[in-house]
């Protein structure tokens, strides 16, 4: 139960140092729209086999998927928005990086994040916030280190507590705390740079 606590105030504290950083970039812009969270099942995505994650990485990294909507990093945003259906909140403030409007959609379990580029909105990250929601290969918070290392094998880089795995321009990454997962992030390197 302590860690659980400790675990939903570090997550809401990284929602906040979020958006701060959002908000530093320039206050003109900003909205926020709040509605009532709705979480969905930890079993309602069925876990991808081997064979099917390892031709989904080898097609363009790491893919979120959620309620049979695929989230690769980079793809156009609008129409996986809209299959995701209405988010739990929204924010957007001016880019720091680009021309237009950072957003953020929040779902019941994970955080969808997007980058401007001309007229259009691109997936920048996909950040899983409880154990609601896995990753298609089937980690989610909670799991253990040892599980992390036998579904996705060596990583391309260990630094502390960070755990990162990078294919198609793009990063998988899982934070450890105690030998079990506490946070897990998919991220563009067109972002990051």
């Amino acid at each position: 139960m302590k860690n659980h606590a400790f675990t939903r105030s570090l997550l809401l504290l990284l929602a906040v140092l979020a958006l701060l950083s959002l908000c530093a970039c320039g206050g003109s812009g900003e909205k926020v729209i709040d509605r009532p969270a709705q979480t969905e099942a930890a079993g309602s995505d069925a876990p991808m086999t081997a064979a099917n994650a390892q031709a989904e990485t080898e097609a363009g990294g790491y893919v979120f998927i959620h309620n049979g909507v695929k989230v690769p990093m980079d793809a156009e945003a609008s129409a996986i928005v809209e299959a995701l259906g209405e988010p739990a909140s929204y924010f957007e403030a001016a880019s720091c990086a680009f021309e237009g409007l950072d957003k953020m959609y929040t779902y019941g379990g994970f955080e969808l994040d997007t980058y401007p580029t001309g007229d259009k909105d691109y997936v920048s990250a996909v950040i899983l916030r409880d154990d609601s929601v896995a990753t298609p290969e089937g980690v989610m918070i909670g799991d253990s280190a040892d599980k992390l290392q036998e579904v996705y094998g060596e990583p391309a880089s260990v630094s502390g507590d960070l755990v990162t795995y990078e294919a198609g321009g793009m990063q998988l990454r899982f934070i450890l705390e105690q030998d079990a997962v506490r946070s897990i992030e998919y991220i563009s390197l067109a972002v990051e740079g």
